[in-house]
């Protein structure tokens, strides 16, 4: 767990004493813009990126907004957790680094370019914490994240995303991230946990693909029946103290509370809930996080972003 360090003003959220909060040009969490070629840009230790692509959205669209309005939503984000009056502001260096620039008609070069623009962040030691996008974007980043060997991975979702194809021959959907991953060796599939799975199926070629590669799937069900606490100790074992991922899809809350995504399931936990899941990983190997699948048409009052935007401090302070 890194330190306290004497804290870098550069590097510190603009606070809403200082300028409203709906005042300004809004960044993740009010944080600085460093974006690649910056000369702040090797100080960072975690860096907040917008990765606005859905081109692997099989129904919905519209995750492609989503970082956009996380990011407006995350002017409400304070410095200091509210439960263990943590600030990771004042442990290590964060910023905004800005959007990775898909290309929307070609999933293969967008692909290219975010693992490229990611290449980049890890070659810095910087460990990234990403806005999605489509559950798809998990894939290219932890190509980057993966070069010196398998990772880990705790995936909070109502979908297991381990389909092989969609029409027999698209291999890259926002079903199919977790299986390419582990064809490509890029996870650990006995370090694999998979958390608050349900809805209704096509069938169970997902679940087979598990079973055979020793993937953990803890349904919505056994959630309830054994709590939050129980789960994520178990998934704190399973991914042991190696390099681990961290993958929200916001469909994963119960859709009265995170309405805006594409792929919504009933029957999930409250945003509470999630709070708490993700608030069990600090002190976990966590070298990167995403969360995803936010999408703004399907909610215009801007609460599943607010959501997400939370989450996504849950998730920095989990890192740090």
């Amino acid at each position: 767990m890194p330190s306290l360090r004497p804290e870098d003003p550069f590097f510190q959220p603009v606070s809403g004493f200082e300028l409203p909060r709906f005042a300004g040009v809004p960044t993740f969490m009010r944080l600085p813009y460093v974006p690649p070629g910056h000369d702040r840009f090797a100080q960072v230790d975690i860096g907040l990126i917008g990765l606005p692509w859905d081109a692997g959205t099989t129904n919905r669209p519209g995750a492609r907004h989503g970082p956009r309005q996380i990011r407006d939503a995350s002017s409400m984000i304070r410095a200091q957790h509210p439960v263990t009056g943590h600030s990771p502001f004042a442990t290590v260096n964060c910023a905004d680094l800005g959007d990775v620039g898909p290309n929307p008609t070609s999933i293969e070069d967008t692909l290219a370019r975010v693992t490229a623009f990611y290449d980049a962040v890890v070659a810095s030691e910087i460990r990234p914490l990403t806005a999605g996008g489509d559950h798809l974007s998990t894939l290219p980043v932890v190509r980057s994240l993966a070069r010196s060997g398998p990772l880990g991975l705790v995936v909070f979702d109502s979908h297991t995303d381990l389909f092989d194809s969609y029409f027999g021959d698209q291999l890259y959907t926002h079903g199919t991230p977790f299986r390419r991953a582990v064809e490509e060796g890029l996870l650990d599939p006995n370090r694999m946990v998979q958390i608050g799975i349900r809805g209704t199926n096509y069938g169970t070629d997902d679940i087979e693909f598990a079973k055979e590669q020793g993937i953990r799937i803890i349904r919505i069900e056994e959630v309830f029946d054994r709590g939050i606490p129980s789960v994520m100790a178990e998934a704190r074992e399973i991914v042991g103290t190696a390099p681990t991922y961290v993958s929200f899809d916001i469909d994963f809350v119960d859709p009265t509370y995170a309405p805006g995504t594409g792929t919504p399931e009933i029957g999930g936990p409250t945003s509470f809930q999630a709070q708490q899941a993700v608030r069990a990983l600090r002190g976990a190997t966590i070298v990167g996080a995403d969360l995803v699948e936010v999408s703004p048409p399907f909610d215009p009052s801007g609460g599943t972003a607010y959501l997400g935007a939370s989450l996504m401090f849950e998730l920095l302070s989990a890192m740090t």
